[in-house]
């Protein structure tokens, strides 16, 4: 559903491509809104603010990502792969030669002034940390290449705000474009966004929203502290910016969530809007976390709009019978009136 942009330099390296790819303003009111919204039953832990405002996304990786190794001609004119079979991809490289590595400009310059034959490195694998060598391997024009791509940013749609500032959003992890792999991240930020255009959707051809970010303190918003297969989750510390006027919900439990008239919120038009739908399956135990149920879109408004589902509605709350019971995942490629969703439930609990 995310659609992400990368920038891609050549700089002098190793040879292998990689990647690097106030808290919740609770205020008394609010808090009194709530408590007279639901019965004396209800815990105040049962409740969030539903979403379907857009932010904006930048996310840090924890090292830098691997995508593939790539074959070179030395200045002897022979074609060498000195990471072959040693590094992988989807693997985090840490450190180099006893330097830690958090970024790609500290990778740089550590390979940038090293000029030994063989490098140490420190790379991240699936959880498990281990220690390699390589060769270092000289460019017939005298250099040594690599292949770097910046922070993971983009697009998504906020899903709920509980009573402690924690947010979820997207309902789906955000991945590695290359290499498919859950990007392994250090932290993220939150930032202000507005939909400028919307591209439709077709079958085929999903169609996407953009928006206009500007990446300074002044549009920070909140801290991504997650990312899962569930969704990224963190905290919100402008609350008053985005859930201004914003009415709290029951959270649903799974087995609440049935077949049949739904409504999602969410901003193609710059504005908060709700829009009906209809879940058409419901799985309680999918094997795909948020894949749990099937979604169709039925708003006329909505289809004439965007087609139905496009990228960036990734995260759009699902409420029936006036509860959250999920969120807005995936779009069927070849009919985008259709998609998938997670529970919030779901989402809830990948957060803790």
């Amino acid at each position: 559903m995310k659609k992400y942009w990368y920038r891609r330099i050549l700089i002098m390296a190793l040879v292998f491509f990689v990647s690097v790819g106030g808290s919740y303003l609770l205020i008394e009111q609010k808090k009194d809104a709530m408590r007279r919204e639901v019965s004396a039953q209800t815990s105040e832990e049962d409740l969030v603010i539903p979403g379907g405002m857009p932010v904006g996304i930048y996310m840090k990786t924890k090292g830098v990502m691997v995508l593939d190794t790539q074959k070179i001609k030395g200045e002897d004119g022979a074609e060498y792969e000195p990471a072959l079979h040693i590094v992988k991809a989807g693997d985090y490289i840490t450190g180099f030669n006893g330097k830690d590595i958090n970024t790609k400009n500290e990778l740089v310059e550590a390979v940038s002034s090293f000029s030994e034959q063989k490098a140490k490195l420190d790379i991240c694998r699936k959880g498990e940390t281990i220690h390699v060598k390589m060769d270092m391997i000289q460019c017939e024009d005298g250099t040594k290449k690599l292949w770097v791509r910046d922070n993971a940013q983009g697009l998504g749609t906020i899903t709920y705000l509980d009573s402690d500032s924690h947010f979820g959003a997207l309902g789906h992890g955000i991945h590695d474009i290359d290499t498919g792999e859950l990007l392994n991240i250090s932290d993220g930020t939150l930032y202000l966004t507005s939909v400028k255009e919307i591209q439709k959707g077709v079958n085929g051809t999903p169609g996407g929203m953009e928006g206009i970010i500007v990446y300074n303190n002044y549009n920070v918003l909140g801290k991504i502290k997650k990312n899962t297969e569930a969704g990224i989750f963190g905290t919100i510390d402008r609350v008053d910016v985005l859930f201004a006027n914003q009415t709290p919900v029951q959270l649903a439990k799974k087995e609440e969530v049935e077949e049949g008239p739904a409504i999602i919120r969410c901003a193609v038009d710059g504005e908060i809007k709700e829009y009906d739908i209809l879940i058409t399956q419901v799985n309680l135990w999918s094997g795909e976390v948020n894949k749990s149920m099937t979604i169709e879109v039925t708003d006329p408004s909505l289809l004439d709009e965007t087609g139905g589902i496009i990228q960036g509605m990734s995260g759009s709350p699902i409420l029936q019978n006036g509860k959250l019971i999920g969120a807005v995942t995936h779009v069927f490629v070849n009919n985008p009136t259709k998609g998938y969703g997670i529970f919030a439930e779901s989402m809830i609990n990948e957060s803790e």
